[in-house]
């Protein structure tokens, strides 16, 4: 019994001092806590750290963008009445408050491709070089029997030998006529 009441008054001075933050009891929260400065923590985030990041696939963060000035805290004070009353330039800078890009902007293409091509063929130039150099210097000369006479010959030896009457060359080969059938 007297363990227990231990228990819980720790747990509950604990409990007092922990940082309110979806990550509690984690290293990353305190590192987390340290980069995101004043912004409001508003939500669970895409893996729930505190960090911000513009994502088509998952576009709630869970840091506000800039941290609050007196202007935007005044927007904050309006937002909460009638959203007639406000500017469309009051509505925008709320927004930009919260979030750096809008959906238009994140899915604009980047032209990110341009730079993946570019290395692409640049490694595909060096294979073509690399490619070159062995064949100048490495690779020996092709042997005798790659000559077409060695070839004809070579195929006529398989033909008088009937290689593979059933469906190899010999089968192909009419041997009454002396030519392919």
């Amino acid at each position: 019994m007297a363990l227990r009441v231990l228990d819980m008054a720790l747990r509950r001075q604990l409990a007092a001092q922990a940082v309110r933050c979806p990550q509690i009891g984690s290293v990353a929260s305190v590192h987390t806590l340290d980069k995101i400065g004043k912004r409001e923590i508003v939500g669970y985030g895409w893996n729930g750290t505190a960090c911000y990041y513009d994502r088509a696939d998952y576009p709630m963060p869970a840091v506000r963008f800039r941290e609050p000035t007196n202007e935007i805290t005044n927007l904050r004070q309006k937002e909460k009445g009638d959203w007639k009353k406000m500017s469309i330039d009051e509505k925008k800078a709320l927004y930009r408050a919260s979030f750096c890009q809008t959906f238009a902007e994140i899915q604009a293409p980047t032209g990110e491709f341009k730079k993946h091509f570019g290395v692409g063929l640049l490694f595909t130039a060096m294979a073509i070089w690399v490619a070159i150099f062995m064949n100048l210097f490495v690779y020996d000369e092709l042997p005798v029997t790659f000559d077409e006479e060695h070839k004809k010959a070579q195929l006529k030896r398989m033909l008088d030998l009937e290689m593979n009457p059933v469906t190899g060359l010999a089968s192909k080969w009419d041997y009454q006529n002396n030519r392919w059938k």
